[in-house]
Order: C-alpha cells, then structure tokens, then sequence
C-alpha cells in the first residue's frame, strides 16, 4: 500500500504508527505541508479534499482521513475493540480529537512551528493554545483513573489522541501540569511496535 505522507503531520504519524504495530508496510509518497499546489494533480482523484494523509489500496482504491484510514488497518485486530459500546467510544474519541483537539493543538503546532509565519498569527495561536489547553484538561480527568481511553486496553482510539499530544511542546503548550497524560503518553511510547514521529 501507499501512503501520501507529511513527516511531520500528526494525521499521518497514526497511520504509519499503526502500520507499525500490525507489522504493515508503507510506501511513503512524502508531500508539503506547507506547499499544496502540486496536490490535485498528485491526489486529486483519489482525495478530492486534497489532504494527507492518504492510502492507496493494492487495487488502487483511494482512503482519505487518517481516522477511517485506522479504522481500515486496524478492524479485526486487538486495536480495535469487538464490543458494539468500546466501538462507539472508539469514535467518540476520534470525533472529539477531529473536532476539539486537532483544531486547537495541532493547528497551534502548525503555526508556530511549520508555517513560517508565526509572528502574523500570534492572536490565532494564543487562541488555539487557550482551546488546546481545555482539551487538554478535558483528557486528564479522564485518564486520572485509567490507563488508556477505551476499555482500558490500548487501541485506535489512544493512537489518535497520542498523534499530536505527544508534539504538543511544538506548539506552545506545556503538559508539566498533566501527569495523567504524561503517564499515558508514556504507555503508549511503551507499546510493542511503537515508533517515533521522525521514524
């Protein structure tokens, strides 16, 4: 499979962290997170919101979305739960982390840290780093008492929360105040198979 890839994309780390984990291999296609313009020629027709990342199936099918991407990889094995309830708690979390978290955090790390033009976004930044940080506390009453987000067994659900939490530092935010979280980013570090975002 190939996977229309950004190194430093959170979206596209869960992806290449999942891979890893079932022992999948990637092809990577790398492209900007910045520099777009080449992308409807490159993924036009397999992502017509143009966005990475994307997978390529081994038929040619295009799967844009990096949370139905996981889903794709991950149903059938331990990272997804066979229960119908931890299913939907699953989403939920991917539904807050694609409407909530994502928004604040890592549109604050894009900014500040890739965009080169942090200084022309400093009101927007100091916004999303005002949001991130009721996520993040959001996050950390719920993991005071647990050791993962669903079922209290690792799956896809921490794989996508973890993605730009763990990079969180890049866009300004400091989780020196979480220990919940900190000791959940370091679980899921811990997780056989794990790799690096700069792997």
């Amino acid at each position: 499979m190939l996977l229309y890839n950004s190194a430093v994309s959170g979206n596209c780390y869960k992806v290449r962290l999942l891979a890893a984990q079932l022992g999948v291999r990637l092809e990577l296609h790398e492209l900007s997170v910045v520099d777009r313009s080449d992308r409807p020629e490159v993924i036009g027709d397999l992502n017509p919101a143009l966005r990475v990342p994307t997978l390529v199936l081994d038929d040619g099918r295009g799967l844009p979305e990096s949370n139905a991407i996981l889903w794709y990889l991950g149903d059938g094995s331990d990272y997804v739960p066979t229960d119908r309830y931890e299913r939907a708690q699953v989403l939920q979390w991917q539904f807050f982390e694609q409407y909530q978290h994502e928004p604040a955090i890592a549109v604050a790390r894009f900014l500040l840290a890739y965009s080169g033009e942090a200084e022309k976004h400093a009101e927007r930044i100091e916004r999303e780093v005002r949001n991130g940080y009721a996520v993040l506390d959001i996050m950390e009453r719920y993991l005071e008492n647990r050791a993962f987000f669903v079922g209290e067994r690792y799956s896809i659900a921490d794989i996508t929360l973890y993605a730009y939490t763990h990079v969180a530092h890049e866009g300004g935010f400091d989780l020196g105040g979480y220990p919940a979280i900190s000791a959940w980013l370091d679980r899921v570090a811990a997780r056989p198979g794990h790799v690096t975002i700069d792997a």
